[in-house]
């Protein structure tokens, strides 16, 4: 293994702090609670409410080699994935004698009642408080963004029980720009914080940061049981329930060639290792639109919180038949970049899935990028049936992306989650739809055919009979969203 740092720390609080000792399964949100840090709480231990919300300073996505301040569910993400970074709890913040704007602002306009799931709260929005170019947002005309551009989906990660949303959303909305002399907001304009590749071993088990690509997969053919984590938003979960535990867990949250991020004329790739979070705002910054059917992904992945995290790598990685991502990129007719010692092969993901999950990606390998390819589709959508607007698990998930021409359908894919063992194309569908003109009669006899489509099962979140409704009635609503064929972008939405 190449050269790693032999004594693990992190800077917390301004603060140098050890991670010396600390087992590869203990949490951040422990490890600093451990410290006497217990601003931040456990309330799901599953990434679903917020309460343990903190501030980690992280490579700006702009790309310009600037720094952001993100935050992330420290109750998910292994404390050794911090190492040599930064981090800020509400207690670095501010001080009782003098607040931070964002606390001043939560406390004034009555933010907090039992106080719970405020330092939560405080952290994701002093995040949000603290992106580049906010002010300039308040483009958006809509009930989710605040006249001083805040964006309201920064907080669909926190829940709070008892003082309810509307103070909440007062604050955000008063907060105005960082003064002049902001420690945290000239912090951005520096260099992030090094990554450093690390060893940590204790209790046991091991916690490796590879320095690159060729070690990852090195260690990999010696050690096809490890576990590659990235944010953790996942395995996380596995820890705190269900007391999980891995022997080996190799951290490739970092690793150069995961987090590629390119687009030309013929296709884009995305590194696996990317955030939801990177990928969504250097699509939306690309000059030519982005990818419209991911930017209607993205608001409906979880949360802000997990998409900070959370990756197309790990999403693809589990294979589980609910993943939010598989669908849309099913649609977009994504291939699959895998790599391990014996070179790279590339695996369209149509033929990734093989079994509920399950997949063709073998003990050593992982997945190294995502390949979209161009031309995209012109009518595209994603309906996610949910109990929830945000932050919740699917029942239904369902991707369009069509081409029109004249009138007719002349290229349809359909990606599907929620619906059988793996993410799956509506095969028979698309085969409805294509060389047949985009009409009331046509779509209806394609919404029959897509509401047979896969094998839905009963369960606690939806029975199939429901799964196969809401097939049929997605069909029905995309041809409602956008009549006219050949001209998609000006149909009421």
């Amino acid at each position: 293994m190449n050269a790693s740092v032999t004594t693990p720390g992190a800077t917390v609080n301004r603060q140098p702090a050890s991670l010396g000792g600390v087992p590869p399964y203990t949490s951040a949100l422990d490890w600093l609670r451990d410290r006497g840090l217990t601003g931040a709480k456990e309330g799901c231990a599953e990434g679903e409410c917020g309460a343990c919300a903190i501030l980690v300073a992280r490579e700006s996505t702009t790309g310009d080699g600037s720094t952001e301040w993100v935050s992330v569910n420290a109750c998910l993400i292994p404390a050794g994935l911090l190492e040599g970074q930064e981090v800020l709890t509400a207690e670095g913040l501010g001080t009782p004698t003098s607040l931070h704007p964002v606390q001043q602002e939560m406390a004034v306009r009555g933010g907090s009642q039992c106080g719970y799931c405020t330092p939560g709260f405080v952290c994701s929005m002093a995040a949000e408080y603290y992106r580049a170019g906010r002010s300039r947002s308040n483009g958006h005309d809509d009930a989710e963004h605040g006249p001083n551009g805040f964006d309201l989906h920064a907080l669909s990660g926190n829940l709070c029980r008892c003082t309810g949303y509307r103070p909440i959303k007062d604050a955000a909305y008063a907060l105005g720009e960082p003064e002049t002399g902001d420690e945290l907001a000239a912090r951005r304009t520096q260099a992030p914080p090094p990554v450093r590749p690390v060893r940590m071993a204790a209790e046991g088990a091991e916690l490796v940061r590879p320095a690159d690509l060729a070690e990852t997969v090195r260690l990999l053919a010696d050690r096809p049981d490890a576990l590659l984590v990235a944010g953790s938003t996942d395995w996380g979960v596995e820890v705190n329930l269900r007391g999980v535990r891995a022997e080996l867990v190799l951290a490739v949250d970092r690793i150069p060639e995961l987090r590629g991020f390119s687009m030309d004329a013929d296709e884009i790739r995305l590194g696996a290792a990317l955030t939801l979070t990177e990928i969504e705002r250097r699509l939306d910054a690309s000059s030519d639109g982005g990818v419209p059917l991911l930017a209607e992904l993205f608001p409906q992945f979880a949360s802000r919180l997990i998409r900070n995290g959370a990756t197309l790598g790990g999403n693809l990685g589990t294979a589980s038949p609910i993943g939010d991502s598989p669908p849309a990129l099913l649609a977009l007719e994504a291939q699959l970049v895998l790599a391990s010692v014996r070179g790279e092969r590339v695996v369209p993901l149509a033929d990734y899935f093989t079994g509920y999950r399950q997949s063709v990606r073998a003990a050593d390998e992982l997945i190294k990028e995502v390949v979209v390819p161009r031309p995209l589709a012109a009518l595209t959508g994603f309906h996610k049936i949910a109990k929830r607007r945000f932050d919740d698990i699917s029942s239904v998930a369902v991707a369009f992306a069509l081409d029109l021409d004249g009138g007719v359908v002349t290229r349809a894919a359909i990606g599907l989650g929620g619906v059988a063992a793996t993410p799956i194309r509506a095969r028979d569908t698309e085969a409805a739809l294509v060389g047949e003109p985009w009409t009331d009669e046509t779509v209806r006899r394609a919404a029959e055919v897509l509401a047979a489509e896969g094998t839905p099962i009963d369960d606690h979140r939806a029975s199939s009979a429901y799964r196969a409704a809401m097939l049929g009635q997605s069909l029905l609503k995309l041809h409602a969203q956008h009549p006219q064929a050949g001209d998609p972008e000006g149909a009421p939405a």
